[in-house]
């Protein structure tokens, strides 16, 4: 009994850590080395920059339950790889998906944002920060819209 306990019990603590560990194609930027000075500049202009063609979008006028999609084109300005570890809506309804592989300096890609206007109503501003290996580590990309909500009897929105 206490050895089938002992067993379970290892076993159980090494799921655990298997599932914390980082997987091989996970880029995180535990790793790398940004060199700055003590006022947060970067110290030989090498690290990756991170430059958005625009950090706002607006929607305009959505219809409530209406899902949108918008993509955030930026380029790394900078002299090393770029490398996004994550990016995270600020509500379930906004939802990123971003690069999983390095950026090279020069090459432009993009985020893409869901946005599901669903139980939404009025003025609406939303935002996802993203995490890298940049300095600062994180930029905020922000949508905008306006919810519309359709008028009981006739589904005419006001």
């Amino acid at each position: 009994m206490i050895n089938s306990f002992k067993f379970i019990f290892a076993f159980a603590i090494s799921i655990v850590l298997y599932s914390c560990a980082p997987k091989n194609d996970e880029l995180t930027t535990d790793l790398v080395d940004i060199r700055t000075t003590a006022s947060g500049n970067a110290m030989d202009g090498k690290n990756p920059e991170m430059k958005f063609e625009s950090l706002v979008h607006n929607f305009g006028k959505l219809s409530q339950g209406e899902k949108v999609t918008y993509a955030f084109k930026f380029k790394n300005i900078g002299g090393t790889d770029l490398i996004i570890s994550d990016a995270r809506g600020s509500c379930g309804c906004t939802v990123p998906e971003y690069p999983r592989k390095a950026i090279a300096p020069g090459q432009e890609s993009e985020i893409s944002v869901q946005f599901s206007s669903e139980g939404k109503k009025g003025q609406v501003e939303k935002t996802v920060t993203i995490t890298t290996n940049c300095s600062p580590n994180t930029k905020v990309i922000t949508i905008q819209a306006e919810v519309l909500v359709p008028k009981e009897g006739n589904g005419a929105a006001h």
